[in-house]
């Protein structure tokens, strides 16, 4: 049976309207911080980038360390950190961890910085 972890980023966009509509309160910053920050490593964005231009945009983490250039437990790291934050999904098959992204997730963090 696959294990799916998906943490969607409501929790963001519902809290918060688009930055330049309403000031946002302390907690609520704070937990966009926190999403953002997930982003904020160029390791990260690059995986972001490699899953979503992957096959399927489904990419396993056997693919994804040559092409990063790191070791295996730091891609696993940075991985936790983009599943954490609601970025990607985790679907375990067998001993293979397999990453996508959470539909619309990037589009939600987006329409947060939008000005309108």
């Amino acid at each position: 049976m696959a294990l799916v972890t998906t943490l969607p980023l409501t929790d963001v966009t519902e809290c918060c309207a688009p930055l330049t509509r309403e000031t946002l309160s302390a907690h609520n910053a704070e937990k966009l911080a926190k999403t953002l920050k997930a982003l904020a490593d160029p390791a990260r964005l690059r995986l972001v980038s490699m899953v979503a231009a992957h096959d399927d945009a489904e990419a396993c983490v056997c693919d994804l360390t040559e092409p990063l250039g790191l070791g295996q437990p730091t891609v696993s790291h940075h991985l936790k950190v983009l599943v954490d934050a609601g970025i990607l999904t985790r679907e375990k098959r067998g001993t293979w961890a397999y990453y996508r992204l959470v539909p619309g997730a990037l589009d939600s963090l987006a329409s947060l910085l939008v000005t309108a």
